[in-house]
Formats: structure tokens, C-alpha cells, sequence
């Protein structure tokens, strides 16, 4: 899959003047938006551990919380739970947060693209 950026908005819920911008990697093989640590404290956000598989298969215990996103793409701003990635971490924008946009990663025209949300799935139809 081709790898593609785009540029987020990253606040603190509790007070949104306290914000950075940056480029993400859209990472689907992800399930947490990760952010350097770093920034994610100088923004003041709280957090909880938590226990995670990294891609290489080895376990960690990281922060985890929740940051105000905007996808400046989409126009639209959400909550989406992140973590407080090692210093200088890529900044990656996983498929928690594309789900709750709403998006998936096109990589051909390396962009995100509306997707139709499902709601319980066949069961709560009836």
C-alpha cells in the first residue's frame, strides 16, 4: 500500500487553545494514532497506561488518552483516543481515528475518502 500524509490539528479537549499542527503518516495498520510524547505534554493532555503490541511484535506499556483532531481535509474535528509515543516517533494517524471520521486511506490518490458507516450490522436493521 503506498504510504500518504495529511496535515491534522491536535488540541487538548479539556482546553482547545492548547494545540499543535502536523503532517501524519495515515497508518491503517494501526490502531492508535500515535504522537510523541513530547507534544502530546506540552498541549497538557492527561492519560492512562496501557499495554500494546508493537508491530514487531514485542509488548509495551505506553499512555494512552484522548486528543481533539482536525482533519483540515474533511473540515470536521473528533475526539479520537491517541498514544504517547518515544520522542522523535513518527506521527501516525491510525484506523481508530479513521473510523471515527468516517474515512478510509485512498493511496492511489493519496487521500482519505468518505466511507458509509455501519451501525450493528444486519441484526439491528430488523
Amino acid at each position: 500500500m503506498g504510504m500518504f500524509k495529511v496535515r491534522l490539528k491536535v488540541s487538548n479537549p479539556a482546553k482547545p487553545e492548547l494545540s499543535f499542527e502536523e503532517n501524519f503518516w495515515v497508518d491503517t495498520g494501526a490502531l492508535y494514532s500515535f504522537i510523541p510524547e513530547d507534544r502530546l505534554q506540552a498541549i497538557g493532555l492527561e492519560a492512562l497506561h496501557r499495554e500494546l503490541i508493537l508491530a514487531d511484535g514485542r509488548r509495551d506499556r505506553r499512555l494512552l488518552g484522548e486528543a481533539l483532531f482536525t482533519i483540515y481535509d474533511l473540515n470536521e474535528t473528533l475526539t479520537c483516543p491517541v498514544i504517547f509515543a518515544p520522542k522523535d516517533s513518527l506521527y501516525l494517524l491510525g484506523a481508530t481515528a479513521l473510523e471515527n471520521f468516517g474515512v478510509e486511506a485512498d493511496p492511489a490518490a493519496k487521500k482519505l475518502k468518505p466511507i458509509l458507516g455501519i451501525i450493528g450490522g444486519y441484526l439491528a436493521s430488523k
